[in-house]
């Protein structure tokens, strides 16, 4: 699983310039039959573990413990603290639909300009060529500006932002945790904040018989943190009580926060999956159960996957090994 993490322990003076040309990445699948090719794809494989190396680095560990923080773990963060930022400078604007606030437009348009500026500061020097690339799938990862639509294939555009940066040796093996708890958390925050402010619509969202309206993630890396948790068991996690004491901890718990304080109404009708979920009596039955269904109900779905990207970080060839 940690083969393009293969840089690992290598400090960034000794690691050589990788020969690489780099592209900008760009959409492959254009028709259901175009399926077949995603899921053949080194980009599939790469990212697919990625998504598991992270699940089993995270496993029974809570937000609060303590990891190391990498300097471009920190550059990531304040990347992200700028979006944040630029949130606060853009406020929604008077219109008549209450959903999908035009200033997103407006939000969405600096991202656009300023990413490559972005991503170099989180990149050495002598992997400047990359950021072209590696900067798509931060543009993509915020949602839709025409449609001002958010969901989990903007999620997954993020996961293989990430998975980009280590394929090109920026972020390493032992900072698995902190790629989770640090960064993708703090994504988390950035886009729920995007979420309520524009009230942005979800993208592709199955309502009530979806996981959720706009993340998938974080309840599969959510789940690996509690797993063999000595009294916290998946019927908990419906109880108010449970979620507003251990929140700060537990990522899944965070995701049920949020729901609910998004969502009127009982927990089993807004949130019919995960009320089903919460009767499965292990939290490793209910990670492994999370992995299949995001393959199937994200990754194996047509209408999410034709917005993927492919470069040469994450290309559309055939797995060679």
């Amino acid at each position: 699983l940690t083969s393009f993490l293969h840089l690992a322990g290598t400090s960034e003076e000794v690691a050589p310039p990788l020969q690489q040309s780099f592209m900008i990445p760009k959409k492959e699948i254009n028709m259901v039959s175009d399926m077949a090719k995603w899921k053949r794809s080194q980009a599939y494989a790469d990212y697919m573990g990625f998504i598991l190396t992270l699940n089993e680095g995270v496993r029974g560990k809570k937000l609060t413990c303590e990891y190391k923080v990498s300097e471009p773990i920190e550059k990531l963060v304040a990347l992200l603290n700028t979006l944040d930022r630029w949130i606060d400078e853009t406020p929604p604007v008077d219109q008549p639909s209450r959903f999908g606030n035009k200033a997103f437009r407006t939000w969405y348009a600096k991202l656009d300009q300023e990413a490559e500026k972005l991503v170099a500061t989180v990149i050495p020097k002598h992997l400047a060529d990359a950021a072209p690339e590696v900067a798509v799938y931060l543009k993509e990862s915020v949602g839709n500006s025409t449609r001002i639509d958010y969901g989990t294939g903007h999620e997954a555009a993020f996961a293989a932002f990430l998975c980009c940066l280590c394929k090109i040796g920026v972020l390493r093996v032992d900072d698995q945790m902190a790629i989770v708890f640090k960064v993708f958390n703090r994504y988390l925050e950035v886009m729920r904040k995007l979420q309520k402010t524009y009230r942005m619509e979800p993208a592709g969202s199955q309502g009530v018989w979806g996981l959720d309206d706009f993340q998938f993630l974080p309840f599969i890396w959510g789940s690996s943190q509690l797993i063999d948790h000595p009294n916290l068991e998946p019927r908990h996690f419906v109880d108010e009580k449970v979620v507003n004491e251990n929140h700060k901890d537990f990522m899944f718990l965070e995701c049920i926060l949020f729901i609910t304080e998004m969502k009127t109404g009982p927990f089993a009708e807004h949130s019919n999956q995960l009320w089903n979920i919460s009767a499965v009596p292990s939290w490793s039955k209910v990670n492994q159960g999370l992995i299949r269904m995001y393959k199937a109900e994200c990754l194996e779905k047509f209408p999410v996957i034709q917005h993927f990207k492919f470069g040469s970080l994450l290309p559309i060839q055939p797995v060679t090994s």
